[in-house]
């Protein structure tokens, strides 16, 4: 058996059939432009994104192994790094090129924040080099339902949630043709630039380094308390501590403020998060604590 160098994302050692039903995919698996964007849309409506390991005070384990059992056999969720690990996993299987790429979440902040966010530049394996290849972001817990082409100026619009790409500034002066790329979802009143990368491969052993950062530093938003999203054609529903919102496409938006002790059900009803063994009674502590 050779060395793992650290290349590519084991594809190989994928329960396939396991995740096509976790996610509800019974259709062609051939490696499509149009496959690819059914998965990613069958991904994201299915397995939401959650942060609640680290309120349960246990470590994020990378490996596909732990992704598999935590995304798929379990009805639990990820953040970026454990989506789009598995979802790496899930297309070179299929044969895709994939490339991961690293993102700095700005929600339209001005100032420099760390690349703490996992995407996936994607070809189908019969693409044309000429031709653009797929942005795909399944990890964000807010869309969107399907990739976007990489080109300046696309927009879509997804069951009435709008995406579109932009390039932005030149990273460097000595890098004239690396472009900083922008992505952008509209809000209520206007376009919000939502995170920004360039084409630059990072690697497993990147995802590992974010996400150690991520889940330990007092200065991550995700060890303070917990956040889950999940996405559909018709609403996003996220949970920010205890304050529940639903918005819906049109821009309506409902919010409600949870009591400590309805957290556990809410993330089963409204999230289908299930918390086992002593889960639901730690999370309920650790948000009291917090209070």
């Amino acid at each position: 058996m050779s060395e793992d160098l650290g290349y590519g994302w084991q594809g190989e050692l994928l329960d396939l059939p396991a995740y096509l039903k976790r996610v509800g995919h019974d259709g062609d698996p051939a490696p499509t432009a149009a496959t690819l964007r059914a998965l990613h849309r069958a991904h994201v409506t299915s397995i939401p994104f959650e942060n609640l390991e680290i309120m349960l005070g246990r470590p994020i384990d990378l490996s596909l192994d732990a992704v598999q059992a935590k995304l798929v056999e379990r009805p639990r969720g990820g953040y970026c790094y454990e989506h789009n690990r598995l979802f790496a996993a899930v297309l070179e299987r299929l044969g895709y090129e994939v490339t991961a790429l690293a993102a700095r979440v700005t929600l339209g902040a001005a100032k420099i924040l760390p690349a703490t966010h996992a995407l996936l530049h994607v070809r189908p394996p019969d693409a044309s080099r000429d031709e653009p290849a797929w942005l795909c972001d399944v990890g964000f817990g807010a869309g969107p339902l399907e990739p976007l082409r990489l080109v300046d100026g696309e927009e879509a619009v997804q069951d009435g949630w709008g995406f579109r790409l932009r390039r932005g500034r030149t990273v460097t002066t000595w890098t004239p043709d690396t472009a900083e790329w922008e992505l952008h979802q509209r809000g209520p009143d206007s376009w919000v630039q939502r995170h920004t990368f360039v084409q630059n491969e990072v690697f497993r052993i990147d995802f590992e380094v974010g996400s150690h950062y991520v889940s330990t530093s007092a200065r991550s938003p995700f060890t303070t308390r917990p956040f889950a999203q999940r996405f559909s054609s018709d609403s996003l529903r996220v949970l920010d501590g205890v304050k529940l919102t639903v918005t819906r496409p049109d821009g309506s938006v409902e919010t409600r403020t949870l009591a400590p002790e309805d957290l556990p059900g809410t993330l089963g009803e409204d999230f289908g998060i299930v918390l086992e063994g002593g889960d639901a009674d730690r999370l309920v502590e650790f948000v009291r604590a917090r209070s």
